[in-house]
Protein backbone atom coordinates (compact mmCIF):
# COMPACT_ATOMS: atom_id res chain seq x y z
CA UNK A 1 0.00 0.00 0.00
CA UNK A 2 1.80 3.31 -1.16
CA UNK A 3 -0.20 6.77 -0.20
CA UNK A 4 -0.60 10.55 0.01
CA UNK A 5 -2.35 12.77 1.19
CA UNK A 6 -3.66 16.23 -0.92
CA UNK A 7 -5.43 19.08 -0.94
CA UNK A 8 -8.04 20.46 -3.07
CA UNK A 9 -6.26 23.57 -4.71
CA UNK A 10 -9.11 24.24 -7.87
CA UNK A 11 -11.41 26.97 -6.97
CA UNK A 12 -14.41 24.92 -7.71
CA UNK A 13 -13.09 21.97 -6.27
CA UNK A 14 -13.70 18.25 -7.75
CA UNK A 15 -16.27 19.08 -10.51
CA UNK A 16 -16.79 18.06 -13.54
CA UNK A 17 -13.66 18.71 -15.48
CA UNK A 18 -11.11 17.93 -12.71
CA UNK A 19 -12.70 14.54 -11.89
CA UNK A 20 -12.72 13.81 -15.28
CA UNK A 21 -9.31 14.07 -15.44
CA UNK A 22 -8.52 12.74 -12.04
CA UNK A 23 -10.18 9.13 -13.21
CA UNK A 24 -8.98 9.32 -16.51
CA UNK A 25 -5.67 9.40 -14.88
CA UNK A 26 -6.45 6.47 -12.80
CA UNK A 27 -7.30 4.38 -15.29
CA UNK A 28 -3.46 3.99 -16.56
CA UNK A 29 -3.14 1.95 -13.79
CA UNK A 30 -4.15 -1.64 -12.89
CA UNK A 31 -3.37 -0.92 -8.42
CA UNK A 32 -6.63 -0.78 -6.34
CA UNK A 33 -6.97 3.33 -6.01
CA UNK A 34 -9.02 5.52 -3.36
CA UNK A 35 -9.41 8.43 -2.52
CA UNK A 36 -9.97 8.70 1.47
CA UNK A 37 -12.43 11.72 2.81
CA UNK A 38 -13.34 11.86 6.16
CA UNK A 39 -12.76 8.33 6.78
CA UNK A 40 -14.97 7.45 3.74
CA UNK A 41 -13.24 6.05 0.94
CA UNK A 42 -14.49 6.89 -2.61
CA UNK A 43 -13.24 4.71 -6.05
CA UNK A 44 -11.12 7.22 -8.17
CA UNK A 45 -11.85 5.38 -11.20
CA UNK A 46 -15.29 6.17 -10.89
CA UNK A 47 -16.44 9.22 -11.98
CA UNK A 48 -20.04 9.19 -9.80
CA UNK A 49 -17.71 8.19 -6.83
CA UNK A 50 -15.54 11.35 -7.05
CA UNK A 51 -18.58 13.66 -7.70
CA UNK A 52 -20.47 12.20 -4.93
CA UNK A 53 -17.46 13.22 -2.58
CA UNK A 54 -18.47 16.72 -2.53
CA UNK A 55 -14.48 18.12 -2.48
CA UNK A 56 -14.53 22.27 -2.50
CA UNK A 57 -11.45 24.26 -2.12
CA UNK A 58 -9.20 23.16 0.58
CA UNK A 59 -10.34 20.07 1.37
CA UNK A 60 -7.99 17.53 2.56
CA UNK A 61 -7.66 14.30 1.09
CA UNK A 62 -5.68 11.07 1.53
CA UNK A 63 -4.65 8.82 -2.08
CA UNK A 64 -4.19 5.50 -1.34
CA UNK A 65 -3.05 2.81 -3.82
CA UNK A 66 -2.57 -0.81 -3.80
CA UNK A 67 -1.30 -3.27 -6.62
CA UNK A 68 2.13 -4.01 -8.84
CA UNK A 69 1.90 0.07 -9.80
CA UNK A 70 0.87 1.78 -6.32
CA UNK A 71 3.51 4.42 -6.09
CA UNK A 72 3.26 5.61 -9.64
CA UNK A 73 -0.23 5.90 -9.49
CA UNK A 74 -0.19 7.46 -6.48
CA UNK A 75 2.79 9.87 -7.73
CA UNK A 76 0.77 10.73 -10.84
CA UNK A 77 -2.73 11.69 -9.38
CA UNK A 78 -0.74 13.68 -6.70
CA UNK A 79 0.63 15.92 -9.49
CA UNK A 80 -2.59 16.42 -10.71
CA UNK A 81 -3.74 17.99 -7.58
CA UNK A 82 -0.97 19.92 -6.71
CA UNK A 83 -1.42 21.83 -10.51
CA UNK A 84 -5.04 22.54 -9.45
CA UNK A 85 -5.80 20.36 -12.34
CA UNK A 86 -4.27 22.50 -15.01
CA UNK A 87 -7.23 25.09 -13.53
Amino acid sequence: MYQAKVTVSNALGLHARPAKLLVKEAENYTSDIRIIKSEKEYNVKSMMGILSMGAQKGTELTLVAEGVDEEAAVVAIKKLFDSGFGE
